[in-house]
């Protein structure tokens, strides 16, 4: 059911994903294709506040903090698999893997990879100042309009 506080929540996220996006993009290897790199997180923050954050609104600022850090593990949980597959289909129709297993394994390194560029400080304190700002918004939201 649509309510103000998933409203709030899914804009919060995809604000955060777009930004934490932009970060990134910078501390990427020269010469890298982006692709559907932004749109694809701002999309993944948008139903991750939507269904994460959104859906456990009205239970309390404590708990909506922690919604709001539950809801960023999932954005970046969900952006990475999802960054990790594109990569590996795009490698797989390059033939540079010997079989699915081969594959498979690939988004996991590449997950890796991924993880060693985000750690970065500013992006860090970007993601965790992201995820309290969204947690206390979407309570507010959810406090305000019922």
């Amino acid at each position: 059911m649509p309510t103000a506080a998933r409203l709030i929540a899914a804009l919060c996220l995809a604000v955060l994903g777009f930004v934490v996006s932009e970060m990134i993009k910078p501390l990427m290897p020269e010469g890298t294709s982006f692709g559907v790199f932004l749109n694809l997180n701002t999309a993944i923050g948008l139903v991750c506040g939507w269904s994460v954050v959104g859906s456990r609104a009205g239970r309390g600022f404590a708990s909506g903090i922690g919604n709001g850090l539950t809801g960023t593990a999932a954005l970046v949980f969900w952006a990475l698999f999802a960054q990790g597959v594109y990569k590996m289909v795009g490698d797989a129709m390059r033939n540079r893997y010997d079989g699915p297993v081969e594959a498979f394994a690939a988004i996991f390194e590449i997950i890796g990879g991924y993880l060693r560029i985000m750690n970065d400080v500013t992006v860090i304190a970007t993601l965790v100042i992201g995820a309290l700002l969204t947690g206390l918004l979407t309570e507010l939201a959810g406090r305000a309009w019922r």
